[in-house]
């Protein structure tokens, strides 16, 4: 039998890419010296979480750490997919830490994904649930997936510190692989949507929010339309908090999205009502933010959010072998590490070009034309 050959990498920075590139390219790895000169060594708890969540979905994949958490041995199996699969998130990151990801693997399954994700739907570090429903999956349709039995279910919210959240997501297979994109037409912002959630505190909180918000907006654009969600019960979760999520939509098909979210930090509720509540930022404040943030979004240009360019930049490299062509505003850093991953695992290599009359970037990629072989043949 032949001894299996792993690419040997190190850190802990990336991760999560790591694996998900080299799930895609069957590429074994092995990861040394994580964190392994931190106070806490080795991995942390989402990070063994998302190795769990690949095992939900994935047949046959080996994954090995050693007694410290400080090494790491993947080997990658066949995507599966799958109905009625269930995953706890935990509570040190977000959901939105798995979507991205999980969306990307789920496409080259082998039969279509059906998941009911549970922990913290919305908080300040990742991107929110409402985020990959209004925005993200409407990317990903741009290359070719599907748009029927591809949507995210809100069932329940969570707010840190306690998270309660679950959400529904459902993706189907491409059935041999994703389209190349000409995609460099930013358009002209033609409405602004959003929604803000409240869970356990006041519903006032998000009519500030909503109110500060279009303070902004509406000198500038007539159709804007925020929505409410407020929870309660167990459709709360379990921790008090509040947020806004906001999408502009341009006369090109782009979707631009900005959001955040406030909550209590990790404290007795005894402790609480002694010191006062914490001083957070007030509802009026996180209005006015996320509204100017959308606002500088829009001005750095491009047919992406910032938040969105390394999904982005892994798609085109996922498509056939044909020219990707997209405008990207200024590059984040997140961006230029996808690019150089994308690289390393799947050998593409995007030709990047500056547009100095507008400030945003060209890039230019030849697809390693991956197809979905896990699917079942007719």
């Amino acid at each position: 039998m032949a001894k299996t050959k792993y690419v040997k990498l190190q850190g802990s920075q990336s991760l999560r890419l790591r694996l998900l590139l080299s799930t895609l390219s069957s590429t074994p790895i092995l990861i040394d010296d994580i964190r392994s000169n931190h106070t806490i060594p080795g991995l942390r708890p989402h990070e063994v979480s998302f190795l769990r969540l690949i095992e939900t979905v994935c047949d046959d994949c080996t994954v090995e750490i050693n007694e410290t958490g400080t090494k790491l041995k993947y080997k990658p199996g066949i995507i599966m997919g799958g109905k009625h699969l269930v995953h706890d998130c935990g509570l040190s990151r977000s959901i939105g830490y798995f979507l991205e990801p999980l969306i990307i693997l789920a496409l080259f399954g082998k039969k279509p994904l059906s998941i009911r994700l549970k922990g913290i739907t919305n908080d300040s570090k990742d991107p929110s649930v409402d985020t990959f429903r209004s925005t993200t999956l409407n990317i990903v349709k741009r290359f070719g997936v599907p748009s029927d039995g591809l949507e995210l279910k809100i069932e329940n919210r969570g707010s840190p510190p306690l998270g309660g959240g679950e959400v529904v997501l459902s993706v189907p297979i491409v059935l041999s692989s994703l389209t190349a994109v000409n995609w460099v037409d930013e358009g002209m912002v033609k409405r602004i949507r959003g929604v803000s959630f409240s869970t356990r505190v006041s519903a006032q909180f998000e009519n500030t929010m909503i109110h500060s918000a279009r303070g902004i907006f509406n000198p500038l654009l007539p159709d804007v339309h925020i929505f409410t969600d407020h929870k309660a019960g167990v459709q709360a979760g379990n921790s008090p908090g509040f947020g806004i999520s906001l999408v502009a939509e341009t006369t090109s098909g782009c979707y631009l999205s900005v959001d955040t979210a406030v909550s209590y930090p990790r404290k007795d509720i005894a402790e609480l009502e002694d010191e006062e509540k914490v001083d957070l930022k007030s509802s009026e404040v996180v209005g006015v933010e996320i509204a100017s943030a959308l606002l500088g979004e829009i001005e750095q240009g491009g047919v992406v959010d910032s938040t969105h360019q390394g999904l982005l930049f892994l798609l085109c490299a996922l498509c056939p072998q044909d020219v990707s062509k997209i405008r990207v505003g200024k590059l984040s850093p997140y961006g230029m590490n996808v690019l150089r991953l994308i690289r390393d695992f799947l050998g593409v290599k995007f030709a990047i070009k500056p547009d100095p009359s507008t400030g945003t970037v060209i890039l230019k990629c030849v697809g390693c034309g991956l197809k979905n072989l896990s699917r079942k043949l007719s």
